[in-house]
């Protein structure tokens, strides 16, 4: 039992379920980066188990029907971003925030997302032009991309792959979200337009 509803005993379930609901609002709300349900659970001295945390945060989301905020689901946990059909209001009180990826990038960014592992070597032949370094040392600055083990080919090409945070970065829980790889391209300059800017 939570140190609230310890202290409120008297209360109904309804209310007790509803102070629950906002508990876990605050958490999210107050955290700056997406928040695990492996957190969610600490956070509630393990009272609630990961389906009974997914059915809250189910009823959480369905409590900011019709605001201009929404409750999602990365790879990393579950935030709040402004809804889409709002960004283009706070571009305009902020218009340094939103970052617009280059084509180049953005083609880079989808031959490691739709074929990872890649090397340096395989991201060129795909895209058939030689690999900017500086488009390289973006994705990983920004953490989007890492090395993960090498080719057993001479020289040991480092092979790359997506990060959680690439995930994050345009609102996906998974690589199975990316949209179809016939339209990488264009699937990825729509998704950077709508990504969350934080």
């Amino acid at each position: 039992m939570s140190s609230f509803e310890q202290n409120n005993s008297d209360l109904s379930l309804a209310d007790i379920h509803h102070e629950v609901l906002l508990q876990l609002e605050a958490i999210i709300f107050a955290s700056e980066a997406p928040v695990s349900i492996a957190r969610l659970k600490e956070a509630f001295n393990n009272q609630y188990n990961k389906q009974q945390l997914r059915q809250l945060l189910q009823q959480l989301a369905l409590l900011q029907h019709g605001r201009s905020i929404e409750l999602i689901e990365t790879a990393q946990g579950f935030r709040f971003q402004v809804r889409s059909k709002y960004r283009s209001i706070i571009a305009q009180i902020w218009p340094e925030r939103p970052t617009k990826l280059s084509p180049s990038l953005l083609e880079t960014l989808a031959v490691i997302a739709y074929h990872q592992p890649v090397t340096r070597a395989d991201i060129e032949q795909i895209r058939g032009v030689s690999n900017n370094s500086q488009i390289l040392r973006t994705l990983f600055d920004w953490n989007w991309i890492k090395e993960a083990g090498f080719r057993d080919l001479p020289g040991r090409p480092a092979l790359l792959i997506t990060t959680p945070q690439f995930l994050n970065a345009f609102g996906l829980a998974s690589l199975g979200q990316l949209p179809p790889l016939q339209n990488a391209k264009e699937a990825f300059m729509a998704l950077d337009a709508n990504a969350p800017k934080s």
